[in-house]
């Protein structure tokens, strides 16, 4: 699902997200949701110039849990989730001046996958 919306502006990025018929992408829309709050909070730029310039999916932690078969045994069932990261950038014309950076994470989250 990040594939979709790597350098793509955010609101249009919001808008394929909200209409792709997958369960993965409702997460994601939350995540990109969270980081143009943030990006609002933090003054980074203006929301309609916001450009998501990286977004990626590593691994994240493993639960173990136990489900009991016959005759005494065990069965052991992985709930993997993955970190969710988006990264917010000024696009278009509006440049940061050349001291600071051009780039800034805005938000990780976790989810179950």
């Amino acid at each position: 699902m990040v594939d979709l919306i790597r350098g793509r502006k955010a609101e249009e990025a919001l808008h394929i997200l909200r209409f792709t018929r997958r369960r993965a992408a409702r997460v994601v829309e939350k995540v990109l949701k969270s980081a143009l709050a943030n990006a609002t909070q933090k003054e980074i730029g203006d929301v309609d110039d916001l450009k998501v310039s990286r977004a990626y999916v590593d691994g994240g932690p493993t639960e173990k849990r136990i489900q009991p078969t016959a005759m005494g045994r065990a069965w052991t069932i992985h709930k993997r989730m993955s970190h969710i990261t988006i990264v917010l950038s000024p696009g278009g014309s509006s440049r940061p001046p050349a001291g600071q950076a051009d780039e800034k994470t805005v938000t990780v989250a976790k989810t179950k996958s």
